[in-house]
């Protein structure tokens, strides 16, 4: 069990028969009443974000989550193959688990495959990840960095901002969780 007043963002919980991860929490403590701890949850079993409060001093169960390094090998159908990096055992998520993930997963990606039991739950993206350009506006000469964005389609499929000097072919290291350009490979 754990103190809600011990929460940290990315912390797993069992609250409600749900596996959820706190994103976003804030101490509040009102001139008049108890003290109350507002946070964002993310439900690692279906994506669903809710937001729910909590008496200061309440005890919730800690989920504990199992990151096994895998890689994506392959979509089969509507599902997607991963292998374990040290056992070589294959497991296949289906699509509808890992949808947001896909905008980022390339063929022999190394990620993070998330398990509570023998559940899995999800692919943990890296934070970053580098992909190529395959169709944009060709940069015209005087653009600066500092300019404007034009649409760039990445190699996943994928629509980013770009800076304008950015050229079809070129390597770009792309945020996960904002979905933004970073800067060139």
């Amino acid at each position: 069990m754990i103190s809600v007043n011990d929460f940290k963002t990315g912390l797993t919980i069992e609250v409600d028969n749900g596996i959820w991860q706190v994103m976003e929490f804030q101490h509040v403590k009102p001139g008049k009443g108890a003290a109350f701890v507002r946070s964002k949850l993310r439900n690692l079993r279906n994506g669903a974000v809710q937001e729910k409060t909590f008496r200061a001093g309440e005890k919730v169960a800690k989920a504990h989550i199992e990151n096994r390094k895998m890689q994506y090998l392959y979509a089969s159908g509507d599902s997607h193959v991963f292998m374990d990096n040290e056992s070589y055992e294959q497991i296949e998520l289906p699509e509808a688990n890992i949808e947001y993930e896909l905008k980022y997963l390339t063929e022999n990606m190394e990620v993070h495959v998330m398990t509570f039991g023998t559940e899995t739950l999800g692919v943990e993206l890296p934070k970053n990840v580098t992909l190529e350009v395959t169709e944009t506006e060709p940069g015209i000469k005087g653009d600066t960095s500092s300019g404007g964005t034009k649409s760039a389609t990445l190699e996943t499929g994928i629509t980013v901002q770009v800076p304008f000097f950015i050229n079809q072919g070129d390597k770009l290291i792309i945020n996960t969780s904002e979905g933004s350009y970073v800067s060139r490979a």
